[in-house]
């Protein structure tokens, strides 16, 4: 007697077979013994193929931001982060989780999320301001630190003043936009963006972020916006997470234009053999036409 593993397209279970020939009663006993154990392996493959049918998802997590909620007080309240981190971004990561579930998005990082289904302009389902909103979030909580505020050193000093003119260039230009600064073509701009549209999407390298919806300011600021702006810069920002995004943002540029560069030298070594075969295949048929 043997066994062989069998399985059917209909229920997608693998199972054991068991096929024998026996004659005798001994025969007969030994393989009710044998099946008895049988059933228990069976029990089992069904347990662990049950496993492996499972779909493997990873939710998506609220990320707490890097301080306490009432650490930024009094230029940004308790009240202020319970409401905009506690629900609006909870409410965010929550109904992405649900809206990609079991889709081809579910399982994959935030920053891909963001860019797969940004789709180049061309939104594909789910909502497209879930995933960047959230993104956004992250990296407005981030962006901002107790005590934070100040100048700028560095290499971020020198880029601002070769860019902007001066720190103050920037800032004011910063305060008209008032929404996101990142890198471009090796330089620093202020942008614009509406809808939640971050510069991922862009293939750009953000380095600072301020939420000018309402719900980021009016508990503590009702309508005056230019005010919220004004205190984010001198009392909030974190210079030296910008500087850290600028350094990483810099190492990125490089290893790009490395990778760039190796590969029109191979595209050229591609093309100088092709001449070279083609000069070579030239040259034999003339001799054949004389």
């Amino acid at each position: 007697m043997h066994l062989s593993a069998v399985a059917t397209d209909a229920e997608g279970y693998i199972f054991l077979k068991l096929t024998y020939e026996c004659k005798l009663s001994k025969i007969r006993i030994k393989f009710r013994k044998a099946c008895e154990k049988q059933k228990k392996k069976k029990k089992r493959i069904r347990k662990m193929v049950g496993r492996c049918r499972t779909r493997i998802t990873a939710q998506l997590e609220l990320k707490a931001p890097p301080y306490s909620l009432d650490a930024l007080e009094p230029y940004m309240s308790r009240e202020t982060l319970e409401y905009h981190w506690g629900k609006h971004h909870r409410g965010y990561v929550d109904n992405l989780n649900k809206q990609i579930s079991g889709t081809d998005l579910d399982g994959l990082a935030l920053e891909e999320i963001v860019v797969r289904s940004y789709n180049r302009g061309n939104p594909l389902p789910p909502s497209t301001m879930l995933p960047r909103s959230i993104w956004n979030h992250d990296f407005f909580w981030s962006s901002m630190k107790p005590g934070g505020g100040g100048q700028p050193r560095g290499v971020l000093l020198e880029l601002i003043e070769r860019d902007f003119g001066s720190l103050e260039g920037l800032l004011n230009e910063f305060k008209q936009a008032a929404l996101t600064q990142f890198e471009k073509d090796n330089k620093l701009v202020v942008q614009k963006s509406p809808n939640a549209v971050n510069p991922l999407v862009w293939d750009y390298h953000p380095l600072l972020v301020v939420d000018v919806w309402e719900h980021a300011y009016y508990v503590d600021y009702q309508n005056r916006r230019p005010e919220f702006v004004s205190t984010f810069i001198e009392k909030l920002i974190s210079w030296d997470a910008v500087s850290a995004r600028l350094e990483e943002a810099i190492a990125q540029a490089a290893a790009r234009a490395e990778e760039d560069e190796r590969r029109r030298e191979e595209e050229d070594g591609v093309m100088d053999d092709g001449d070279a075969i083609e000069m070579y295949l030239d040259t034999e048929n003339e001799s054949e036409a004389e």
